[in-house]
């Protein structure tokens, strides 16, 4: 058997990790959708939004989303789901422009656009997160939360 070692203490008696090693978690916050949103639309529209106060601008939030999507309606056009997460007003980024896509050769193609990441506000004010949708191309019918398939965002405070 090995024995496995912190700063050369077993790990029963390690009670803090060293300096500098991870964060600890200060608050989780999570919205959830189960309602199915359907649209042509090719301009991004929310989807979830949450809130949350850091207790530090040392605070980072770690975002985590997950999206079921489904391009509808195959005889129409090619088309696919496009995703991204604001903090604020401001776009973080993009994390898909093909999720669901479809060239035509099946009615519907479904995927969950599951995505985390990383943020540092540097603010001890509130702030809102916000995942947008929207369909990539003219081309057909895009929905979210098909079948009551259900959309979450969660947001957690790390100290840093």
């Amino acid at each position: 058997m090995a024995i496995i070692t912190l700063n050369n203490n077993s790990l029963s008696s390690v009670t803090a990790l060293p300096a500098g090693v991870g964060g600890k978690v200060l608050q989780v916050v999570q919205s959830i959708t189960n309602t199915r949103i359907t649209t042509t639309s090719t301009t991004y529209q929310d989807l979830l939004t949450a809130n949350i106060t850091p207790s530090s601008t040392s605070s980072k939030i770690f975002i985590l989303t997950n999206v079921p999507c489904r391009k509808l309606d195959s005889a129409v056009g090619n088309n696919s789901v496009g995703l991204r997460i604001l903090r604020d007003a401001t776009v973080l980024n993009t994390f898909g422009e093909f999720i669901a896509w479809n060239d035509n050769n099946t009615i519907y193609e479904q995927e969950t656009g599951s995505f985390d990441y990383l943020d540092l506000p540097n603010s001890t004010s509130q702030i809102t997160y916000k995942t947008q949708f929207k369909g990539m191309r003219s081309g057909g019918e895009i929905s979210v939360c098909h079948d009551s398939s259900g959309a979450s965002l969660t947001l957690m405070e790390i100290a840093g």
